[in-house]
């Protein structure tokens, strides 16, 4: 067995052996008129994908917060409140908290605040203040670390997690915050997988899908680009032959000079590797994270 393999095992391991769960953090539950309010009525648009909208809030207090939907359970009330009880349990820098939850029309969860908006917010605004260099190599060390503590220190495993410019908030430090996770599967089904499976026998497609969305992200980081706007674009590029000449071409504008080529040149290699695990994986996920953090020298957070 790798021995990093075998460190993170024993890691997960002992882990499990002192608790079977986090706290739960209090959670409060909000009176679904005030989250409509805060919400403009549900328009307040921040991303949009199958498994719901979520919006930004700003509460009559000024609080603000991101208030997801959560369609999957609309006729589940119990699985709801089961999500609700898990979410509350997962306690990491980069996961945005949950604060609480509301039921009506809509089964709601309420997260901390997102002042600094989307990542793609701050790649499409710009009003905005371009992110410099080293904030981005923190954004994608970060997201690397929320998915090692999703999948090998959660328990269970979380295994539903969409990454993307648009689900990465973004806090007052610029702290990358993963929003679109949960246990429940694409197809509104709790996803059933034994804890070993994080480590060396993490090479289903749940786990390569989470491996290849991070280099997807990792080029958006470098170019600036949604995914969502050229994912294909991007992806062929990167896998192409003609890498090393073009790369000037393909970096954000808004970095002009201010990056290490160095750096660059690794964080790219991190990407390719992660782009070819979609359907065969061929590591797991803290071997990736171990690895960009070896790469591009970003110390853990």
């Amino acid at each position: 067995m790798d021995p990093t393999i075998r460190k993170f095992r024993l890691r997960l391991l002992a882990w499990l052996h002192r608790s079977r769960s986090g706290p739960i953090s209090f959670v409060k539950k909000f009176h679904y008129k005030d989250v409509k309010r805060a919400t403009d009525g549900f328009q307040r648009i921040i991303y949009s994908s199958s498994h719901g909208a979520a919006y930004k809030a700003r509460f009559e207090g000024g609080e603000v917060a991101l208030v997801k939907e959560a369609r999957a359970f609309d006729e589940e009330k119990d699985s709801f409140y089961r999500e609700v009880q898990f979410l509350g349990r997962l306690h990491h820098r980069h996961l945005l908290a949950l604060r609480g939850f509301s039921t009506g029309n809509k089964r709601l969860l309420v997260f901390d605040n997102i002042e600094n908006g989307s990542l793609k917010e701050h790649f499409n605004d710009p009003l905005r203040t371009p992110l410099n260099w080293k904030a981005r190599l923190q954004i994608a060390v970060g997201v690397a670390a929320a998915l090692e503590y999703l999948l090998l220190f959660s328990n269970p495993p979380v295994y539903h997690i969409s990454i993307s410019s648009s689900n990465i908030i973004l806090d007052e430090n610029f702290t990358a915050k993963l929003t679109d996770v949960g246990l429940l599967s694409s197809v509104g089904t709790y996803v059933k997988m034994p804890h070993s499976s994080c480590t060396e026998e993490c090479m289903g497609q749940e786990c390569g899908n989470i491996i290849f969305q991070l280099g997807v992200l990792i080029l958006e980081l470098v170019t600036g680009q949604s995914s969502e706007q050229g994912g294909t674009d991007l992806i062929q590029w990167v896998q192409g032959s003609r890498l090393s000449s073009s790369i000037h071409m393909m970096i954000d504008p808004d970095l002009g000079n201010n990056y290490d080529s160095g750096e660059l040149k690794k964080l790219l290699s991190v990407a390719r590797l992660c782009l070819k695990s979609k359907n065969n994986p061929k590591f797991p996920i803290p071997q990736v994270f171990r690895y960009l953090q070896k790469k591009v020298d970003i110390p853990c957070d």
